[in-house]
C-alpha cells in the first residue's frame, strides 16, 4: 500500500474517531455536570474548551501522520504560546478576549442569568447576563436591548451584582 493511501485511512480513521470524541464527551459531560448542579452556561463553556483542546491533539496527531518532524510541531507550539502570552497584556488583541473568559469562567462571581450594573461614567447600565461566550458577554438591559461587552471590558470596569440567578 502507497504511503499517501496509509496516511489517507489514519487521517480517515482519526477524524471519525474525532467526531465521535465530540459527541461522547459532551453526553458524557453533559451528564457529568448536571448531577454537580453547574449552570448550563458553564456546562457549555466547560464543553466547548475540552472540544478544542481535543481539536488540537487530533489536529497535532494529524500533522504527525502526514510527516511534520517534532521540531517543527514544538515551534508552532511555543508559537501559539507565545501569542497567549502577549494576549494577557495586549487589551486590543481577539486573545485578550478568549483568556479574559477563562478568568472570568473561573474567578469571577457572575453567572448567567444575574442581574447586574455596570458602574461606568460615560456609559452605566444595567441587565440581566444571558450568555458568557469565549469573545462577548452578553447583557440584556432592563430596557430590552441587547448589549455585547468584550470580555477583556468586563474585566477592566467596576459591576455590581444586584441580585444572583441563585436567589431567584
Amino acid at each position: 500500500m502507497k504511503i499517501q493511501t496509509l496516511q489517507l485511512v489514519e487521517t480517515a480513521a482519526l477524524i471519525v474517531l474525532y467526531v465521535l470524541l465530540l459527541f461522547a464527551t459532551r453526553t458524557i459531560v453533559s451528564k457529568s455536570l448536571r448531577k454537580t448542579l453547574t449552570q448550563p452556561g458553564r456546562r457549555k463553556i466547560i464543553i466547548k474548551s475540552i472540544n478544542l483542546l481535543t481539536t488540537l491533539i487530533i489536529g497535532i496527531i494529524i500533522a504527525s501522520i502526514w510527516g511534520l518532524e517534532q521540531h517543527e510541531i514544538a515551534v508552532f507550539a511555543s508559537t501559539v504560546i507565545t501569542a497567549l502570552g502577549i494576549a494577557f497584556f495586549a487589551q486590543w488583541s481577539l486573545l485578550s478576549n478568549i483568556t479574559s473568559s477563562i478568568i472570568l469562567f473561573f474567578n469571577h462571581p457572575l453567572k448567567i442569568g444575574d442581574h447586574i450594573k455596570i458602574l461606568d461614567k460615560e456609559f452605566p447600565f444595567e441587565g440581566e447576563v444571558t450568555e458568557m461566550a469565549f469573545f462577548f458577554m452578553h447583557i440584556q438591559t432592563t430596557e430590552g436591548e441587547l448589549v455585547t461587552i468584550p470580555n477583556s471590558i468586563v474585566l477592566q470596569k467596576s459591576i455590581s451584582i444586584i441580585h444572583t440567578s441563585e436567589s431567584l
